[in-house]
């Protein structure tokens, strides 16, 4: 596949005022109610350091922490499969809808999913699956991928959202109150989750002690999509582990802050065994996991726990759209995941930074963000992956000299700005 060009792609988001102006704000909005949120709990510093040690701790340990679950969901009536990659990941799924004859899925949100390209592999076999967050289901109508970790739909306006629910639903599209078009997403959704048969959703966390699934969030939508189905299936990266509910209750203080600066979801759903009469299936997925927790530099990312914190204070996402990253992981945190998966096609994201510093002070579980992004150009540059300096030698070595020069002086500069960024600590 090709290289992804961000700042390319963010061009035309950028020179949309009305887009640009609109995300620009909502986040920032995000990132003040997050330093409300935090300024408001005495203990957040302690609670950052927790969350990182218990991440780190779990990590240290997962082999053991990932059997525990194993042994305590199967106790409680569970069937729990392992999938290598995506591929075997979205295999699995199929092969659980098809031997029951189901050829419609109801899902919540999942980025696992959205990694795995899920929703793609099977309607591919003739299996129709359809959102039910309401940000992911516009993305789904509108043909695109979620922009936001946490808001997909985040980039668009109200009347963007009009315009695609006239289309799909033939809804009023000028009206674009948020109350109505949230009951038009409803009156064409509920229907869908009562006749469905398998419903499919992501999780937030895995509690190794008690073997149950956690999902935290607003609309209700991951309840509804695991409940009323017979069949629920389960995509939990590995790295979504934690030892027990004592730890749980940590990062739940946490995430919502983090998130959108609210002391809590409206939901948080354990789910530990099947509904009466049904099946309960949940699918342990590396796709490159192990491979990166085994990374010198790189295993932090995978303490990650989908705050989006990192996004909403970055200036550069904020003001190019999380379409302009071509990844499913975008922002900060998508600039230091998304080359272990590709390195080539992912290789100009770590240059999509300013160093600011900023992503790694609002993480609600200390990565060291910045400092992965300038660790991931310096290994860009030794592997050779820096497309601007080294297709320059094809057109001149003249200007594939000069091109040298750029790249080692915006090296010591980057150098001295880590640095500074790395001494430099807000009060929260």
């Amino acid at each position: 596949m090709n290289i992804v060009e961000q700042a390319e792609n963010a061009a035309e988001f950028i020179n949309d005022r009305t887009h640009e102006q609109h995300l620009d704000q909502l986040l920032w909005m995000l990132r003040t109610r997050r330093d409300e949120a935090a300024s408001r709990v005495p203990e957040w510093v302690q609670l950052r350091d927790l969350a990182s040690q218990i991440k780190e701790h779990t990590l240290s340990n997962l082999a053991h922490y990932l059997e525990m679950f194993e042994s305590r969901a199967k106790a409680n009536g569970v069937t729990v499969h392992w999938a290598q990659d995506a591929h075997e990941h979205n295999q699995i799924v199929y092969q659980l809808l098809s031997d029951r004859k189901v050829d419609e899925l109801i899902k919540s949100k999942s980025m696992l999913t959205e990694e795995c390209d899920t929703r793609r592999f099977l309607e591919e076999r003739g299996i129709r699956v359809s959102e039910t967050d309401l940000g992911e289901r516009i993305q789904q109508l509108d043909d695109q991928p979620p922009s936001h970790i946490v808001g997909p739909a985040w980039h668009k306006t109200t009347q963007d959202i009009a315009n695609v629910f006239a289309k799909a639903y033939g809804s009023n599209k000028e009206k674009a109150d948020p109350v109505y078009l949230a009951h038009v997403m409803r009156e064409n959704t509920r229907p869908l989750i009562e006749r469905a048969r398998a419903g499919m959703t992501g999780a937030n966390f895995a509690v190794a002690e008690t073997g149950a699934i956690v999902t935290v969030t607003n609309e209700g939508n991951a309840d509804l999509s695991g409940n009323v189905p017979e069949i629920r299936i389960c995509s939990v990266g590995l790295e979504k582990i934690i030892p027990r509910n004592e730890d749980l209750a940590v990062f739940i203080r946490l995430l919502t802050r983090s998130a959108t600066g609210n002391t809590i979801t409206q939901y948080t759903s354990h789910f530990r065994a099947p509904r009466q009469n049904g099946e309960m299936h949940i699918i342990l997925v590396d796709n490159g996991r192990s491979s990166r927790l085994g990374m010198e530099k790189f295993w932090p990312s995978l303490k990650c726990i989908r705050c989006a914190a990192c996004m909403n204070t970055c200036p550069v996402y904020r003001r190019s759209g999380g379409l302009s990253y071509g990844s499913t992981y975008m922002g900060p945190i998508g600039i230091i995941m998304m080359p272990t998966f590709d390195i080539r096609r992912y290789s100009e994201l770590p240059f999509s930074s300013t160093l600011n510093g900023s992503c790694t002070n609002v993480c609600p579980v200390k990565i060291n963000i910045h400092k992965q992004i300038y660790a991931w150009r310096e290994v860009m540059e030794e592997k050779h992956q820096i497309s601007y300096l080294y297709g320059w030698n094809r057109v001149s070595p003249v200007l594939h000299w000069l091109a040298g020069i750029v790249v080692a002086v915006s090296g010591v500069l980057s150098a001295v700005f880590a640095v500074w960024a790395n001494s430099w600590q807000q009060p929260i």
